[in-house]
Formats: structure tokens, sequence, C-alpha cells
């Protein structure tokens, strides 16, 4: 595996990409070796699914897309950052008993805490924001095996 491995997805400032995120990532994370099924797996995905929420709800329209970029360095360290173009940082909203949102960062940051990762906000030359992760890459490394054409007398034996 490289050392160094980046993917990228723009992504329409709307519900409907918070799915889209989601599934991006895990598709990228299977690709670079993290079984769809494990527990790590499940977690960034909803990390991804909080971060894309916040980037969609937070921004009050004033950011038409946000951007999802994952890096994964020397298969040690996964980072995830979302960045959109409006200028407010996340703030925890006050626990209202009837609130029913205002939980996602603190959802992202005990999830990251949980996993021995690290939560960073900072700004980006545009104005806007990249809401991040970073954690420990935990998925062995597997090698893609190629595909062994099906040949008449294997295809005698499979049967």
């Amino acid at each position: 595996m490289a050392d160094h491995q980046e993917a990228s997805v723009t992504l329409p400032s709307d519900p409907v990409s918070v799915s889209a995120a989601r599934t991006y990532v895990a598709g990228v994370l299977a690709e670079w070796g993290l079984p769809s099924d494990s527990e790590i797996g499940e977690t960034v995905r909803l990390i991804v699914s909080e971060l894309a929420t916040n980037a969609v709800q937070h921004t009050f329209g004033q950011s038409p897309t946000f951007t999802v970029d994952v890096a994964l360095d020397r298969d040690e360290c996964l980072r995830i950052g979302v960045t959109d173009s409006h200028p407010r940082f996340p703030k925890r909203l006050p626990a209202a008993v009837q609130q029913d949102n205002g939980r996602g960062m603190v959802i992202i940051r005990w999830l990251t805490a949980e996993c021995g990762g690290r939560l960073s906000v900072r700004p980006t030359r545009e104005g806007g924001k990249t809401v991040a992760i970073e954690l420990p890459w935990t998925a062995p490394v597997q090698p893609v095996q190629p595909v062994q054409p099906l040949t008449a007398t294997r295809a005698q034996q499979d049967s």
C-alpha cells in the first residue's frame, strides 16, 4: 500500500448528500482494506453522517456544497474532514430536555476519543471551515488478490 492515499468528493448541501457521503467514505475505506462490517468502519460511517449532517443543517443555505476529504498516511493515521463555506464554527447547543438535535459535535467528539483519535476545527483560506477527525488506522493491510480465470478443470472440480 502507498505511504499516502487520498480521496475527495464534493456534494450539494442537501439532506440526501449525507447518505452519499457515508457511502462514499465506506467505499474508499473498503478499497484501502477496512472490512465494511468492522466496528471501526461502522463508527467512521456514523461520524461521517454527523459531520455531513452538520454541514447541511447548520450552514443555513450559505454553503451550496460541502467536501469530504479522506486521507490515509503510512497505514497508521486516517484523516477525514468535512469542509463547507460557512464561516461559523460549530458550537455546543444547550441540552434542553425537549431538544431533538444539537448533539452532533458531542457524538463526534465522543466517538473519536473512544477510538483513540482527535477532533479539530480549522478555518479555510476561503472563509469557511473544516471539521476533521484523525483516527489510528487499525485495519490490516489486505493485498488485493487477482481473480483467477475459471478453467475447465477448475470448473469441474468446483461442481
